[in-house]
């Protein structure tokens, strides 16, 4: 399974974009699908996760209410839309999918070495 970010850019603070993670070489429909991101110097956070179904979801308290993780299976790609960006967003965001016993739910921590297919990454800045 290969994963692919795309929808980054620069906005201003208050902005939105919105990510999208594309998957090739394997079906999606059996993944949970996480989003990462890792700001210069920081380590590596989870931000939101997607269960295979799409029925559950989670996010990091910093972005709950602002993002939201959506995911079509017939495409093969998982969303992130971002609203109400504000410059601490600003970071490199990853999708990965999990180790098969990861299981999305809120309160559930994502840790990096949960997850084992990662994407390349895709730069999100956002100016004051």
């Amino acid at each position: 399974l290969q994963l692919v970010e795309s929808g980054g850019g620069s906005v201003q603070s208050g902005g939105s974009l919105r990510l999208s993670c594309l998957a090739s070489g394997d079906t999606l429909d059996e993944n949970v699908v996480g989003w990462f991101r890792q700001a210069p110097g920081k380590e590596r956070e989870g931000v939101s996760c997607i269960s295979a179904s799409g029925d559950n979801t989670s996010y990091t308290d910093s972005v709950n209410g602002r993002f939201t993780i959506s995911r079509d299976n017939v495409k093969k790609t998982v969303y992130l839309q971002m609203n109400s960006l504000k410059p601490e967003d600003t970071a490199v965001y990853y999708c990965a999918t999990p180790d098969p016993m990861f299981y999305c739910e809120g309160g559930v921590p994502m840790l990096e070495e949960d997850f084992s297919s990662w994407g390349q990454g895709t730069q999100v800045t956002v100016s004051s």
